[in-house]
């Protein structure tokens, strides 16, 4: 089942998600719906909170930067991130990438993360691991992880920036866009 995809301004996108444990109700009608929800939008990844749930919960699939030559990965990559926690950042230069957001459509910006991160998660069976990634499948994480913080890509924004973008998002939290998923807006 698609789910509506809530938009900039809606107060679940600025809050600080919980843990969850293997007895969460219907946890993998939520997994599988929120997988459909990021597909059918065309997304690479999808946080909880950006389907109204305050959960510690989100999915990246990658796999279109499979054939990509700048940020071609190895195989293709779809997981379930579950009470994930960053253990370490790499160290030195971060890098640039122009980012969007199901949550703000229309709006992209570069955003400077590090490169590669050590992250603490379990699957989707509960099953924990420790990884490190680097490159396009980091910087989603960082972005998804970021949502689950209650932070929003556009908090990297400089003053500057904010104030360029500013009717945009205010577009965007009225539901003044062009887009082809369904969204939610907050209630004014």
């Amino acid at each position: 089942m698609i789910l509506p995809i809530v938009a900039y301004g809606t107060s679940v996108l600025t809050k600080e998600a919980v843990n969850i444990d293997k007895d969460y109700p219907n946890l993998k009608d939520l997994i599988s719906n929120m997988y459909e929800t990021m597909d059918a939008a065309k997304g690479v990844g999808l946080a909880a909170p950006q389907v109204g749930l305050g959960i510690r919960l989100f999915l990246v699939d990658a796999t279109s930067f499979k054939d990509d030559e700048d940020y071609a990965i190895e195989k293709d990559f779809r997981k379930t991130f579950i009470n994930p926690e960053i253990l370490e950042y790499s160290e030195g230069d971060e890098w640039a990438f122009e980012e969007g957001c199901l949550s703000i459509p229309t709006i992209k910006e570069q955003v400077y993360r590090p490169e590669t991160i050590k992250l603490k998660y379990l699957d989707e069976n509960f099953k924990e691991h420790i990884e490190e990634f680097d490159g396009i499948i980091a910087r989603i994480i960082q972005h998804e992880y970021d949502h689950i913080e209650g932070v929003l890509f556009t908090d990297y924004l400089s003053p500057l920036k904010k104030r360029f973008i500013k009717k945009k998002l205010s577009a965007v939290s009225r539901g003044n866009i062009n887009i082809n998923y369904k969204m939610k807006f907050p209630l004014r």
